[in-house]
This record gives structure tokens, sequence and C-alpha cells, in this order.
């Protein structure tokens, strides 16, 4: 089997390469993860010619079976397999640079910094918000353990930004989430009367290692 070459500089930069490149189309299940995980914990970084950008997704190494999960759905935009780093405890994929991605990095930074666009109620489906979720959400549980609410971390986020958040959420899925402060920032907070609307809006994408998440 002929194995394609990394995309690590400009020595393994190849025809091969640009082919994929020509071919690769991400399919609407493959985007809505991707956005899912650039709300959440992915980051759009550039490549070595600063032509375009690629997804890095990094999570703990006790996730490494969500972090497989999207291996196995973005698996034809990443050249090599996920890798553990023993120091940090951590598990790391990265997919190839490609215009699709570069066009989402000018939706979704400004100034190197993440955003939320104006347009992102056209982007924000109920699998990219699992995603989102499953990245940096958790639930909010009594000290009998029953879930009662959900945080979505948005603490990078402002005050503008998540009142638009909140408008998609409301006009999109019926959801009216409030804004809480957590240690000086903000975040979304979906409170007792959402929780079920919720949860059943994004269980049937929550991969198994994460329901733990939903309840």
């Amino acid at each position: 089997m002929k194995v394609i070459p990394r995309e690590a500089g400009r020595t393994t930069y190849s025809t091969e390469i640009r082919a994929l490149k020509k071919s690769l189309v991400l399919s609407e299940y493959q985007k809505a993860i991707v956005i899912g995980t650039i709300l959440g914990d992915g980051c759009l970084c550039d490549n070595w010619s600063k032509t375009n950008y690629r997804l890095k997704m990094s999570h703990s190494i006790k996730q490494q079976e969500y972090v497989l999960w999207k291996y196995s759905v973005l698996k034809n935009w990443i050249l090599t397999e996920p890798k553990i780093h023993e120091k940090t405890k951590s598990i790391t994929i990265r997919t190839i640079s490609h215009p699709e991605l570069t066009d989402l990095h000018a939706i979704f930074y400004q100034d190197k910094k993440k955003i939320i666009p104006q347009n992102i109620e056209d982007l924000l489906s109920p699998i990219a918000l699992a995603v989102w979720f499953m990245d940096d959400g958790n639930a909010v549980r009594h000290k009998s353990g029953d879930i009662y609410a959900y945080n979505l971390n948005t603490q990078s986020f402002d005050r503008p930004e998540h009142q638009i958040l909140i408008k998609v959420l409301r006009d999109k899925f019926d959801l009216h989430p409030n804004i809480n402060k957590n240690n000086g920032s903000l975040r979304l907070y979906i409170g007792v009367k959402d929780k079920i609307n919720f949860a059943n809006l994004i269980k049937d994408y929550i991969v198994p290692s994460m329901q733990y998440k939903i309840g």
C-alpha cells in the first residue's frame, strides 16, 4: 500500500498531497463535526507556508475514545494517526491544511482570536452543538447526583457574542439559556426548564464514552 507522506514541512509537501487536497470536500456531517470542534476545544492553525489552515484537536488521554471517534469521522482529512503525549497525558489529531478550513478560519477568527460569527445560525446544527457540548460542556448536578442543568463553557467569548448565541439557540432550537458568571468570565447556562429539550436535541450524537455528560 502506498503511504501518503505527512504534511510536516517543505520536504514532504508532494504531488500526492496536492492531489489529495483537490479531491477533498467536507461532507455535511464532517463539516458539522468540524464546526462543533472549532466552537469547542479545536484550533485552526496555519500551515508552514501560511497559505491554508488545518484543524488541531487535543484532549485528555482519558477522552481517547472520543478523539478516536473524531479521527474515524475525519480520517480522509488526516494523514497521521492520533498522537499520544505522555508528558501532558493528552492525545492530538491534526487534519491536512485546506482551503475549506481556511474559509472557516475567516469566519471564526478575527485578529487571531476565536469569535462567534454573525452567521452562526446558518452553521450551528444539533450535531455541531453536540460536539461543542462534548468538548466544552458539563452537567450541573444536585448533591444526590441528579442533573438539573447544563453549562456550555463559553468563557472565551464576550457578552455581545453570548447574546448572539442566546438568540440563535432560542430561534433555532427553542432553548432559552442564561448567561452566568464563572470566575469573572461568562458562560451559557441551560436551566431546569430546558434541560430535557437540550438533552433530547443532542443525545443521538453523543458518543458512548461521553454519555456521562448528559446523564
